[in-house]
């Protein structure tokens, strides 16, 4: 049975019961992500710790920076540059 035929049975079965009807499967998965999270830094800090670096996102962030943003160089700022204007 797979997550849409669950879902269609506890519907039938709260329309019996007269109870409200459970919320479609995938409707909150991201809602419960960011739960999850939270409950992680939380506990961290309860813990006494530190909570956990964002090893992806930084390593994603240093993937998808341009070349000169990677090196450490600043970027050059248009309109800075010395031109022959006559």
């Amino acid at each position: 049975m797979n997550a849409i035929q669950q879902h269609m049975l506890d519907v039938y079965r709260a329309a019996q019961l007269g109870s409200p009807a459970p919320p479609a499967p995938g409707l909150n998965d991201w809602q419960v992500v960011r739960e999850v999270r939270d409950h992680r830094r939380v506990r961290a800090v309860a813990e006494n710790r530190p909570h956990r670096v964002h090893r992806l996102r930084a390593a994603l962030a240093n993937l998808f920076a341009s070349p000169t943003r990677r090196s450490g160089r600043p970027r050059p700022v248009a309109g800075t540059g010395s031109s022959a204007c006559g």
